[in-house]
């Protein structure tokens, strides 16, 4: 029960900066301002979060779980390029499915300079965690063999590709859609003979 409030009162926070962030800005936005809309004390915000940027750390966070999760999930004789392209497409349709929410998020991440760096941060342990599934996925060693960091690599520069494409679209762009673009482009390589 402790830990369901807990995550109850961490989303509500959550929630609540996100959405005043995006409205009025990284720099615009105070701690105080937060507590107030999310309706808790400045204590309780620092028991959940050491700053504001940590709030945006958190959402992150939870998108590169979700990709590394699904890459697991998949059938281990799946095509890299099929496998790659279906981890990726978890944290992107949840962005189409929660546009109104998570548009104004992700504009904020990608135009935030602050923010760009603990995303591009936060993608540096994503490619980590990514390569570490990709070689067990292939019965390949991580340390000796390239393939699976640059095949890592390519998944997450084609979802970087799509956040800002679907971002610069005003998401009217069809995240489907421009998934399937950008892994037509990388897919010959992660499928070539490396793989």
């Amino acid at each position: 029960m402790a830990e369901r409030k807990r995550q109850l009162v961490s989303s509500e926070l959550t929630e609540a900066a996100l959405q005043l962030l995006a409205r009025k800005g990284f720099d615009a936005v105070t701690i105080d301002e937060i507590v107030a809309t999310a309706g808790v004390s400045r204590r309780t915000f620092f028991r959940y979060f050491a700053s504001k940027e940590d709030v945006v750390v958190q959402f992150l966070a939870d998108m590169g779980d979700g990709i590394r999760a699904e890459l697991a999930a998949r059938p281990d004789d799946e095509r890299p390029s099929v496998a790659l392209r279906h981890a990726v497409w978890v944290p992107v349709a949840a962005c189409g499915d929660h546009r109104e929410r998570v548009l104004p998020v992700v504009r904020l991440i990608l135009r935030t300079p602050a923010l760009r760096a603990r995303f591009l941060e936060r993608q540096a342990q994503w490619s980590d965690d990514l390569t570490g599934e990709v070689a067990r996925r292939l019965g390949r060693d991580a340390g000796d063999d390239m393939y699976p960091r640059l095949a890592a690599g390519m998944a997450l520069s084609a979802f970087d590709a799509v956040l800002r494409r679907w971002s610069e679209s005003d998401g009217a762009e069809d995240p489907a859609q421009l998934t399937d673009r950008a892994f037509a482009v990388i897919a010959p390589a992660l499928d070539g003979d490396g793989a």
